[in-house]
Parts: structure tokens; sequence; C-alpha cells
């Protein structure tokens, strides 16, 4: 299974499970709601009562009146039971997948985000396979700083707010109408969910900077 399609699937899966909690606690949800004195505040109070994203609180909010039959608890929960048979893994194997606790900032000029930036380029291999130089490191990062000047670029550090630490980098660079996205998670942050949450946050912010455009996403590292 590609990772696009498992991260479309793994989207939906806790879509679904939220929705699910929502229905299983309507009445707390309920009051949260009408206690709240606006919709910021009930889109707060509600991810916060489901233990979620402001996101898919969003998507409680915008529930129906016929979502809270009995048939339709039944036909979420099975959605909910088939998602999870197809997943390779769920949030519980990767927690940073539900992007709860990751933010991406803007690249910049400082010492701390240029070596992250050498982290990544560390791992990069010119055709003849032979690793970059540090000149050239340092000439892609210019160059990349520029064209982020020039708004036909839009690169952001990945971090974990929890932690408060850089788990790795965006990068978006724009192709006539499209925005081709590269994104690489460090070595020691992998396999826990940052890639899916970068390519979560990523489609928002990038659409934002170059709206109207086909963001082209490339599987993470």
């Amino acid at each position: 299974m590609s990772t696009q399609v498992q991260d479309r699937i793994h989207d939906r899966r806790e879509l679904t499970a939220v929705l699910l909690r929502a229905l299983e606690q309507r009445h707390e949800v309920l009051d949260a709601i009408v206690d709240s004195e606006d919709h910021a505040e009930a889109l707060t109070t509600v991810a916060g009562l489901l233990d979620t994203s402001e996101a898919y609180a969003e998507a409680v909010l915008n529930l129906t009146f016929r979502r809270l039959t009995k048939v339709e608890r039944l036909r979420i929960q099975t959605e909910l039971k088939d998602l999870d048979a197809t997943l390779e893994w769920t949030s519980t194997d990767r927690p940073a997948s539900t992007g709860r606790n990751f933010r991406l900032r803007p690249f910049t000029e400082t010492e701390e985000d240029a070596e992250l930036f050498r982290r990544r380029c560390g791992e990069q291999v010119d055709d003849a396979g032979t690793q970059w130089s540090a000149e050239r490191v340092e000439k892609e990062r210019t160059e990349g700083l520029s064209r982020v000047d020039d708004e036909s670029a839009a690169w952001f550090v990945c971090e974990d707010t929890a932690e408060n630490t850089a788990v790795g980098m965006v990068f978006g660079e724009l192709s006539g109408r499209e925005v081709d996205v590269a994104i690489w998670i460090a070595p020691d942050a992998r396999k826990k969910g940052y890639g899916t949450a970068a390519v979560k946050h990523s489609r928002q912010e990038l659409a934002a900077e170059f709206p109207g455009t086909v963001l082209v996403v490339r599987a993470p590292a």
C-alpha cells in the first residue's frame, strides 16, 4: 500500500473514530457546545473533550441530527472496524500521526535551522552516488532561501510541540501551477507518524502560500 493511500485511509479512520466518540459522549459534547461563548470556544472545548485536533472537532460540530440514530452509530462502528482491518498501522502505533502536538514553522536563517538542513542533506547523493559536499549543501540552502524570498518556494521546519524538538522539514517548490512537496523526517523520529502529520499540515500551509495550485506530495522518508 502506498504512503499516500495509507495516509488517506488513516485520515478517514481517525475522523471516523472521533465521530464515534462524539456520539458515545453526545450529552457531554452537547453541553460543551451550548456552554461555549462562540464557535471558536466550542471548537477548542470539543477538541479537548474528545482528545482530537480542531480539524476533526469541526467535523463533530457539523454533525446533523440524523447521525445521532442507533442505525447511524452502528454504521460508523462498522466503518471503523473495516478501516482498522485495512490499515497497516494506526495512531496507537504511531501517535504523532494525529498531528495534535505537531506544527510547521517557516525555515529561517538561524544556525539551528541550518544544522537541521545539513542533517537532511547528509542523506542526499548526486548522480554518481556521492554524498553532497559541504559547499553544495550551503549552495542549496542559500538558493532555497532566495526562492523563499521570491515566493517561489516555501520551506518549513516540523516541530513536536510537546517535546519542543525539530523532527524534520517540508519543502514546497512552485513549478507552473503545481507545487512539488518533499518531506524529510529525521532518522531518529521516523516510524512515529511525523510524516503523516507533516502531510496533513503541509496541505493547509502550502495551499495558503500558493492558492489555486495543485500539490504533488512525494512520500515521506
